[in-house]
């Protein structure tokens, strides 16, 4: 039944009940208290004037043990504190008593007088006991006092007063504290509700931050989010789950708009050569077989393209197999061998660009021909991106742990958000499709994704004075030692 409750609910039945117990058991306490302490009193008064009792009872006849003297029993004024009296004898009968104060009923005594064996110490060494009991009537209730003394050991004094004050008493006291608990029960549980309401008001903020959240909106954030309270520190947490997940839907969307922007770029890079080599197969079916110069044409135009379509998909291939993970050949490799080979082609592919080598001894762990295809394709993308002629540089040096191999150039440079996005796949500066502006856009996609592969990093900078540079830097080879000057 608790598990269908609220929250705020169940906090208010467990202070409720809380408190009703605590205030239940102050309750028991201070009536029993006070109950014990009234109680104590009239026993107190009638051993006070029990001596008084004796003397109205007996008489000069005490020394016989029986009663004399004017009065009920005796002469002499009433006893203080003592409303009823009776003598009798062990075996029960009656020998005189009766009332001196008032009237009434008398206490229903009967046989119930039990009295110690041993006396209690003292001058007075008689033998008492004490006990409450009901009038004869049911009206009202009696303390009574029985003794026995000494010096008649065969008499039992029995007095007795009323409790109707006593009972009184404790009744407008348990009136009171029925009073009082109602009170401070209403007190408490109004008190609690605001007190349970305001704590619980983060947590509804949280709870419409939530349902806000549900609706699509990851930008919202719980407010007053304090680490010093539980439903504080629950916020923060909440907030920083929050950020995950936006950060986690805005990767997913920004990479599902990368693989839509990916497959239509390749459907029309591979859309392109099919097409020539259709057109080439429909000029064959035209005829061109029986013509030798359109023959060789068709057949070169077909391989051309057919190559072109290989490299694609072959650089397509190697950025999905990166993409997976999987493992590359790991072996030492000095990234300034592998520059210097790079520069070397690459001068005998255009002999007429100044293309300067700086390099010292790097030692990386890795796969040489993923890092020469890196190399080779930072030169291809200075020769498609600068004018013929125009100089570059390549640079190998260790910085702070790291090979760094800087390729930089002199032509046009790059903007800021042609540098942010240079590595992505399919992307060119000029947006065009065409072979001569610079090939697919997979080249520098697949240098970051080598350099990904090999634990580092690849970013484009500015080259002072005019230019891009771009930069590779891979972790060296800890076993690898460093060269002697």
């Amino acid at each position: 039944m608790l598990a269908r409750l609220s929250l705020r609910a169940r906090l208010l039945l467990g202070v409720f009940v809380l408190a009703g117990v605590g205030l239940a058991a102050a309750d028991v306490a201070t009536y029993a208290s006070l109950r014990s302490f009234l109680l104590d009193r009239v026993d107190s008064a009638l051993e006070a004037g029990h001596q008084q009792v004796e003397r109205l009872a007996y008489g000069d006849g005490g020394d016989h043990g029986e009663p004399g003297g004017n009065g009920p029993g005796g002469s002499g004024p009433p006893a203080q504190g003592v409303d009823w009296y009776e003598v009798r004898t062990l075996g029960g009968h009656v020998l005189g008593g009766g009332f001196l104060v008032g009237g009434g009923s008398p206490p229903d005594v009967g046989d119930r007088v039990v009295v110690p064996s041993t006396p209690r110490p003292g001058p007075n060494p008689e033998r008492v006991s004490y006990f409450t009991v009901h009038a004869e009537d049911g009206s009202t209730s009696y303390r009574v006092r029985a003794s026995i003394e000494p010096q008649r050991p065969n008499r039992l004094l029995l007095t007795a007063t009323s409790l109707h004050d006593v009972y009184g008493t404790l009744h407008r006291l348990l009136l009171i504290e029925l009073l009082v608990t109602a009170a401070a029960l209403g007190a408490i549980a109004g008190l609690g509700l605001w007190v349970v309401r305001l704590g619980l008001r983060p947590l509804r903020e949280i709870e419409a931050t939530a349902a806000t959240i549900a609706a699509g909106d990851l930008s919202q954030r719980v407010e007053r989010a304090e680490p010093k309270t539980e439903v504080g520190r629950l916020g923060l947490s909440l907030n920083a789950m929050l950020a995950q997940i936006e950060a986690a839907f805005t990767a997913r969307e920004r990479s599902e708009r990368r693989l839509r922007r990916f497959v239509a770029d390749a459907s029309h890079e591979l859309r392109t050569p099919l097409a020539a080599v259709r057109a080439y197969a429909e000029l064959f079916g035209r005829g061109a077989a029986t013509r030798p110069e359109d023959l060789a044409r068709s057949m070169s135009g077909i391989g051309r393209e057919a190559e072109r379509m290989s490299l694609l998909v072959e650089d397509l291939l190697l950025l999905a197999r990166l993409d997976e993970g999987r493992p590359l050949e790991r072996e030492p490799v000095d990234v300034a061998d592998v520059a210097g080979e790079a520069v070397d082609a690459a001068r005998a592919v255009e002999p007429d660009r100044p293309l300067e080598l700086s390099v010292e001894p790097a030692v990386v762990v890795g796969d040489r021909d993923r890092l020469r295809q890196v190399v080779d394709n930072l030169l291809a993308n200075v020769r498609s991106h600068t004018p013929p002629g125009t100089p570059a540089e390549v640079a190998v040096a260790r910085v702070d742990g790291r090979a760094e191999l800087r390729v930089s150039d002199s032509g046009p440079g790059l903007g800021e958000e042609d540098a942010a996005q240079v590595f992505e796949r399919f992307y060119r500066v000029d947006g065009s499709r065409t072979r001569a502006s610079g090939g697919v856009g997979l080249g520098l996609s697949i240098v970051a994704a080598v350099a990904q592969a090999h634990g580092g990093t690849a970013e484009a900078r500015p080259t002072p004075g005019g230019g891009a540079t771009f930069v590779v830097a891979l972790p060296l080879d800890p076993g690898a030692q460093a060269p002697t000057a």
